[in-house]
């Protein structure tokens, strides 16, 4: 499965970006479709998931409210929608796939439970 991340950029605090993360050669074979992110100096962690054959999402008690995982199989993609942005988001965000049938959404928050990766594309919010 190959990801391919886009939507990053520079954006004030308060305001609003959006990521879109496409997956190509293999889509069948996702169970779970989330978002991670990795500051400067920090561990990467979990941001939002969603199961790819259902309506199942989780999120970061940080980003609850501010930040809407959506899914469209037939476009192969799953989009971010980040509001309110604070500089304490600013990060470089991937997207990742897990590939594990079983795999409930509520509990894949850590990147080890995730097969593959895209690029990461940098968010950067000013203060």
């Amino acid at each position: 499965v190959q990801l391919q991340a886009s939507g990053g950029g520079l954006v004030q605090a308060g305001g609003s970006l959006r990521l879109s993360c496409t997956a190509s050669g293999g889509a069948s074979r996702i169970y779970v479709m989330a978002w991670f992110r990795q500051a400067p100096g920090k561990e990467r962690e979990f941001v939002a998931a969603h199961s790819w054959n259902g309506d199942n999402t989780n999120y970061a008690d940080s980003v609850k409210g501010r930040f809407t995982i959506s899914r469209d199989k037939a476009k192969k993609t799953v989009s971010l929608q980040m509001n309110r942005l604070q500089p304490e988001d600013t990060a470089v965000y991937y997207c990742a796939v897990d590939t594990e049938p079983r795999a409930i959404t509520s509990r894949r928050t850590v990147p080890g439970s995730y097969d593959y990766w895209g690029q990461g594309t940098l968010v950067t919010v000013s203060s």
